[in-house]
């Protein structure tokens, strides 16, 4: 990696994290922590962070205000205290800023860098800022979304994926003519320490559950439920025959409790996900008292073979807890036998269960040194930093990097297709 062009100075450049709907999931620890990574790992590499979010306004300012307080609060108990940025309305003619305009006028005239995570920020907003970068978190989807003409992403400097297939030729899907820059998800290993008690609880996940989210493979002729139930369903019986408990904690309401009754009739214990992870501390705790995951991902991960990691599963990694994870594609990290075992079947999620069992110390250790190797929060920060702010001057507003041309057209005609937020959120399972 090259020297960092800022270092040596007493402070980094300014970031601002542009999140995605952590406002409308406030119930949602994992999803309010996989961002509180990155900021983690950048204010390591010196950075002064700034978090900034759409609020779908209420229509009442006293409770837009709130609203801001109370993320404002929860930003504060994070590390992150007087550094949100909220607005309201998504174009420049609706937009109202939330918290103080001056102040927010003044720190996106001097960051640095966006890392946007919101797939659909304004074109104007974006183009305020010197440097751009955008975050994809549903590798294969984004790609096809865009594709497609489902999404309108507005034109970036750099382009960074989660996906470790993405852009090459294991891809199953196109890239879009992007460079895909590829990094890892994060995780702080100060934040998440290795959990020094024994686990209290068998191996466990918090997911989503049902959705009314479909995928294509591309082409538009083969759709299908992209949703957490229809993966679990086929590793119903798994309970009967591993020799640990399997839990899930499960982003369901009352609806759903024909399917709960199946799953605990067949050996699996079920709780509510909002009960266990509601704040990053509660979310920390749950995985932290878990002997490990065991997660079954979505139907669109297998299909497309993205080679995708869950930014919850980096938690149970560095808490030193073994993950039991379904197989997504050919990664170069995830198969080394200790620490991650993947499956693809349900006697290979039985073996690799056993396994984990049979030899846990030697698992666990080797959780944590993944996590240590690959998915540090400092060193994913530092890859973030040298290529955003080490490459050539960007182009600037009206250029052909950030023109009208650049920017892939939404259909009203698949509404279907639009991310929603039950697939980017880490204790939304996604």
């Amino acid at each position: 990696m090259s020297p960092a062009p800022w270092a040596g100075e007493r402070v980094g450049p300014t970031v601002v994290l542009s999140a995605f709907d952590v406002l409308r999931y406030p119930q949602g620890g994992g999803h309010f922590s996989a961002y509180l990574q990155y900021v983690d790992g950048l204010r390591a590499q010196g950075c002064e962070v700034w978090w900034l979010e759409r609020l779908a306004a209420a229509g009442d300012r006293a409770a837009d205000e709130r609203t801001a307080a109370a993320l404002s609060e929860r930003l504060g108990a994070a590390g992150l205290p007087g550094r949100l940025i909220l607005y309201a309305g998504n174009r420049e003619a609706e937009r109202r800023w939330l918290t103080p305009g001056a102040e927010a006028e003044a720190v996106l005239a001097r960051a640095e860098l966006l890392l946007n995570f919101y797939y659909e920020i304004d074109p104007e907003l974006l183009a305020r800022f010197r440097r751009t970068a955008l975050v994809d978190i549903d590798p294969g989807l984004l790609q096809l979304w865009m594709a497609r003409g489902e999404l309108r992403v507005a034109a970036h400097d750099l382009y960074f994926t989660t996906g470790e297939t993405v852009g090459t030729p294991a891809a199953r899907f196109p890239s879009g003519g992007l460079d895909w820059i590829h990094i890892r998800p994060p995780v702080s290993l100060e934040r998440w320490p290795a959990a020094a008690a024994a686990p209290e609880l068998g191996f466990t996940t918090v997911s989503s559950w049902s959705s009314e989210e479909w995928a294509t493979d591309g082409a538009g002729e083969d759709w299908y439920l992209n949703s957490k139930r229809a993966s679990f369903l086929e590793y119903l019986e798994l309970p009967a025959r591993v020799p640990v408990a399997l839990e899930l904690s499960l982003s369901i309401d009352e609806s759903e409790g024909d399917d709960v009754a199946l799953l605990e009739r067949k050996g699996w214990s079920v709780r509510r996900a909002s009960a266990m992870t509601a704040t990053p501390a509660a979310y920390r705790s749950y995985v932290q008292r878990s002997a490990g995951e065991f997660s079954c991902a979505k139907p669109s991960c297998m299909r497309l073979q993205n080679a995708w990691v869950s930014d919850r599963t980096v938690c149970y990694l560095a808490s030193g807890r073994p993950a039991v994870v379904q197989y997504t594609g050919p990664s170069s990290y995830l198969d080394g036998g200790l620490g991650v075992l993947r499956f693809s079947s349900p006697a290979e999620a039985a073996r690799a269960l056993a396994e984990v069992h049979a030899r846990y110390a030697e698992h666990s250790a080797a959780a944590r040194e993944l996590a240590a190797e690959h998915f540090d929060a400092r060193k994913v920060a530092a890859e973030i930093l040298d290529a955003a702010l080490s490459a050539g001057e960007p182009v600037g507003p009206g250029g052909a990097s950030r023109s009208e041309d650049a920017r892939p057209m939404r259909r009203d005609a698949a509404p279907s297709l639009a991310p929603k937020p039950a697939s980017r959120a880490a204790d939304a399972g996604s």
